[in-house]
């Protein structure tokens, strides 16, 4: 079981859904945690709603320089959960190059930029955790997921890159990959999400695991189970199901 007290856990995409939940949660736990993303009154707000310790550092993830400066800002940092995400759903029929390379930049380079002044510096110590939230999305590729599908699907693979390369030091790496989360990026959607989850639970499930030592968690159970398994399927059968 994680000791979080006096630990400082840098959580990037704080400011509403599942990050929102997480940071909560965190903090009750006894970490100080460090709030990121780009809307400072939100941010605020949910300070002033936490009993712990924290700081708020607004921060543009698609811009450099916002994001070197959110890095001395924050300071030292024990941990960091990736959570910053946008998304919009489309199919290759009906392109949107704009919200496609949002998405890229945003779920998947976003990530490349905060880490690369983190990571050498746990690394340096030899002691960290840094936690990627991947999707269900990521294993295979679905309709209408131009982007967001392909954003996470690259997460999850930088996720299982870094757990190899540091498993046997003292950087731990987790990734979690929930299932549909009711926020504000999936009310978006038209059409029937399957086990829809609120975010307290979803955050709930999340933080758990970041309390064990294992590597990676996909919920909820029975839906990933069915994901994963598609895995194993054909081309002709997979596409005929979901194409």
């Amino acid at each position: 079981m994680k000791d979080w007290n006096g630990k400082r856990y840098w959580i990037v995409g704080a400011s509403a859904g599942l990050g929102r939940e997480v940071a909560r949660q965190i903090s009750q736990m006894g970490a100080e945690v460090i709030l990121s993303a780009r809307n400072e009154d939100e941010l605020n707000a949910l300070a002033a709603e936490l009993s712990g310790k924290s700081q708020v550092v607004p921060m543009d993830i698609s811009s450099d320089e916002s994001v070197a400066e959110a890095v001395k800002a924050a300071g030292h940092v024990d941990g960091l959960v990736f959570l910053a995400g946008v998304y919009w759903s489309f199919g290759s029929a009906a392109w949107e190059p704009e919200h496609a390379v949002k998405m890229i930049d945003i779920n998947l380079t976003g990530a490349f930029r905060v880490l690369g002044h983190v990571v050498p510096t746990m690394v340096e110590r030899d002691s960290g955790h840094i936690v990627f939230t991947g999707s269900l999305s990521g294993f295979r590729g679905l309709p209408k997921a131009v982007g967001y599908g392909a954003s996470k699907a690259g997460l999850m693979s930088l996720a299982e890159t870094m757990y190899a390369d540091l498993r046997k030091t003292g950087v731990q790496v987790q990734l979690i990959n929930p299932g549909f989360v009711k926020t504000r990026l999936t009310d978006k959607n038209d059409y029937n999400m399957p086990f829809l989850m609120e975010p307290e639970y979803a955050a709930r499930e999340f933080v758990e695991h970041m309390g064990t030592d294992r590597f990676a968690k996909n919920y909820p159970t029975l839906f990933s189970s069915a994901l994963r398994f598609t895995q194993f399927l054909p081309d002709w059968i997979y596409y005929r199901l979901f194409g």
